[in-house]
């Protein structure tokens, strides 16, 4: 029964949901501070995220014509509930109760399904904006998601499994990924920068050219959780880079007692999330938006080729330390 009941705490109070949508809101404050800071304006105030997202939560939903109402409210909502349920799989402050062989798979796929989402909401809203913003969204998600696949699942070749909580301790054992696979850390911010469609990826989105692209015609509650979807998955997949090339909610140190470890692992959690916040913060205050064309050429010429060396790289280390 004890069991039960923390697992429980476990999924639906801290670490679990309720810690993540607030941490969200908090994401998307640091990261329109500290681009407001990096442009020598002032930024919002704390609460400005919390507030934007009540007040689309009460502004008047309109349906576009001729679409099917039900579909357009559940896309957000699907979307929504993948990123969070593979926020779950992710150690935050130890192994995750729910880790399990290939979860690491589980987590890339729910992770896909927001651009997914994405494409449905364009297609589905029979405007021209939202359906070229769709268009952009799939388009980019075949060039950037190869690539960020192949670096994520680079860890799992080496250390031998497919669980992120066995990987986050096979790293606590010898040495963080972030040292033995530096290619592919690069290669996975970028990748994630991409997923978020961050600048220079806003491709989807341009509002100088399409308006809103998918988003163009959501309003209210559906306009709110998209957003709120969007800063689940860059908390998510901050978390999931820090898990898969910075150990972690560890070092390389086993401190005892556990509640310490508990403590001191959300603790470097915050701290390594942060640490990713601020690099992607900066790549997107320091860059301007490129073409789709010029995405698919740096994408499959540079970024692909970077991953599949990255492969190559660990393969050969893997064979080497079999055959030692």
């Amino acid at each position: 029964m004890m069991d039960t009941v923390l697992l429980l705490v476990y999924i639906f109070l801290f670490p679990g949901f309720l810690f993540l949508l607030a941490y969200a809101l908090v994401f998307e404050y640091l990261d329109r501070r500290i681009a407001a800071r990096m442009q020598h304006r002032v930024g919002p105030p704390f609460y400005q995220p919390f507030a934007d997202f009540i007040k689309m939560l009460g502004k008047e939903v309109i349906d576009p014509d001729g679409v099917d109402k039900r579909i357009f409210d559940s896309v957000p909502l699907v979307a929504l509930a993948a990123v969070m349920t593979a926020y779950l799989y992710i150690p935050i402050i130890g192994s995750s109760p729910l880790a399990f062989q290939g979860d690491v798979v589980l987590v890339l796929y729910l992770l896909t399904l927001p651009t997914i989402a994405l494409f449905l909401l364009g297609w589905m809203s029979r405007n021209i904006f939202s359906a070229m913003g769709g268009i952009r969204a799939v388009t980019q998600l075949f060039i950037y998601e190869v690539p960020f696949f192949l670096v994520i699942l680079t860890p799992a070749l080496m250390a031998g499994t497919w669980s992120i909580s066995e990987i986050v301790v096979w790293q606590q054992k010898n040495m963080w990924f972030v040292f033995l696979q530096p290619i592919g850390f690069i290669v996975a911010l970028i990748g994630l920068q991409a997923k978020l469609e961050r600048t220079p990826f806003d491709i989807p989105e341009a509002e100088t050219e399409i308006v809103a692209g998918p988003l163009t015609e959501l309003t209210g509650r559906r306009l709110a959780f998209m957003h709120l979807t969007t800063d689940v998955s860059l908390v998510a997949g901050s978390a999931l880079i820090s898990a898969m090339f910075l150990g972690g909610p560890t070092i390389p140190v086993i401190i005892t007692p556990i509640w310490l470890s508990w403590i001191v692992g959300f603790l470097l959690f915050l701290v390594k999330t942060l640490t990713i916040l601020l690099i992607l913060s900066s790549i997107k205050v320091a860059t301007g938006r490129i073409r789709i064309d010029q995405l698919n050429t740096i994408g499959w010429k540079y970024i692909a080729s970077a991953a599949i060396a990255q492969v190559a790289i660990v393969l050969f280390m893997s064979y080497r330390w079999v055959m030692a």
